[in-house]
This record gives C-alpha cells, structure tokens and sequence, in this order.
C-alpha cells in the first residue's frame, strides 16, 4: 500500500458509491436485528402460551377425574378443547422455527456489521487520502462480494422489520454518538476536549 496521497479524494464518484452501499449496508444490518428482535419475541409468546395451555389442560383433565368440574360431557369438551389447542400450538412451534429464524437474522446482521464497519473505515481512509483510488476500489469490490454473499444466506425479512430499524436509525438515532457520548465511553486519556474535532 502506498504512503497519504493529498488528502483529497480524486474521484469523486468512487466516494459517493461507497457511502451508498454503506447506507445500504446499515438498513441491512438494523432490519436483520430488528427481524431476530420480532422473531424471537413470537418463539417466547408461543413458548409462553404452551406452557400456559399445558398446565391447563393438565388441571382440567386432573378436575374432570376427580369429579370436580360436574358434567362429565362438558369437562371432557373442555380438556379436549384445551388438548387440540396445545396439539396445535405445538405442531406450530415445530412449523414455524422462530428460534432458529432469530438465530438466522442474528448471524446474518452480525455478518454486516462487520461490513458495516469495513465501510467505515473505508470511508475514513478515501477521505483522509490513505488509500489510493485503485486500492479504494479493490477494497469497495471485496466489500461488494461479502455484502453480496451474506445477502444469499439472507433469511428474508419483513416489512414491520423494516419499519422498526427505519424508526430506530432515522428517529432514535441507534447508530450515532454525540462526541460527548463517546467520551463518556473511553478512558479520560483517550477523551477528546470539546472543540478539538
């Protein structure tokens, strides 16, 4: 790699496409976490009334042998109801894997935030004039091919995934530090004095 050119970069256009895979990069990322976030909410409320509809159906049924629910009709209804709906609440569970689908988006935004912050610093080194424009390329081509494979191993992602991570980056500002902020972070002999950016 070569020494700091000028500090300026002499394409233009190279920088410009690189921020907008980095934007795209980051819509990726936060959907992903957003769709893991949904996802694993959905496995904990099916876990949840499972549980819940189980010990049900085992009082009811213990009530009915007992004695103690009256009409032996309507107390086998009702064990039999409770019974077909933890049949199927668990035939969904095995259906739809939503544990296993949070795990995907997870390893999936995982895999981009590492691009995201190759970006980044891709960014930073285009802008500063430490890579050259033939080396930015190389390095905005690498980062296209793994954007591009961990896309193919992309579980899909909804719209209401979408929205959130929209909501989040645009309103709640989830990726973004104030330059207080990230002093509060460091150590007070890496903090940077206001102004000196």
């Amino acid at each position: 790699m070569s020494g700091p050119t000028t500090g300026v970069v002499r394409e233009p256009f190279l920088l410009a496409q690189v921020r907008e895979s980095f934007g795209r990069v980051v819509y990726s990322h936060k959907t992903h976490e957003k769709q893991a976030d949904i996802c694993f909410t959905k496995h904990r409320w099916q876990q949840g009334v499972l549980v819940g509809l189980t010990a049900v159906s085992s009082g009811t049924f213990l009530a009915a042998v007992v004695g103690l629910l009256g009409d032996p009709v309507v107390s086998s209804l009702m064990t039999s109801s409770i019974a077909l709906l933890v049949t199927w609440i668990s035939l969904g569970a095995k259906t739809f894997r939503l544990a296993d689908e949070s795990d995907a988006h997870r390893g999936i935004a995982s895999r981009l935030w590492d691009i995201r912050e190759s970006y980044i610093s891709l960014i930073a080194d285009l802008m500063s004039g430490t890579v050259s424009d033939a080396e930015g390329r190389e390095l905005r081509d690498e980062l296209q091919e793994a954007s591009r494979d961990a896309y193919s191993d992309a579980p899909r992602t909804t719209s209401m995934a979408f929205t959130r991570a929209q909501n989040g980056l645009k309103n709640n500002e989830e990726m973004t530090f104030t330059p207080r902020e990230i002093d509060l972070f460091l150590p007070e002999a890496l903090r940077i004095e206001e102004g000196e950016v």
